[in-house]
């Protein structure tokens, strides 16, 4: 068996092509899929990731529905039309949820016990 540059070249250029992919699928979806179930672990509900563009194909449609619609003045109810997919995902996950914005996660909590352990730790991470 004889051992030519060219399959050297060959061989190299098939590791370094096969990091590169593993790197960019790892960076894609593996990663964010992991980060979606420890959200859920943690008692979170939301949106499942969707490759690049997350929730954000749902949301624009809502947004533009919302603003076609003319402000109602004799309700106090404000966030259907000013922010669609917030008052959407709040009716179907609950108060505490996250969304995708491509491939970042949005987390929304209203708690305010949760809100404050999670500035307490935060602060005491920092300094």
């Amino acid at each position: 068996m004889e051992v030519t540059v060219s399959s050297i070249v060959t061989s190299i250029a098939s590791v370094t092509f096969l990091t590169w992919a593993w790197k960019v699928v790892n960076w894609v979806w593996l990663r964010l899929k992991q980060l979606e179930k420890w959200l859920r672990e943690q008692g979170f509900k939301g949106n499942p990731y969707k490759l690049l563009f997350g929730g954000t194909k749902e949301m624009i449609p809502m947004m533009k529905e919302a603003r076609s619609k003319p402000i109602d003045p004799y309700s106090d109810d404000i966030v259907p039309q000013f922010l669609p997919f917030h008052h959407h995902c709040v009716n179907l996950h609950g108060k505490d949820y996250f969304q995708w914005l491509g491939p970042t996660p949005r987390l929304t909590i209203t708690d305010p016990k949760l809100i404050k352990d999670l500035t307490m730790k935060l602060f005491k991470s920092q300094g």
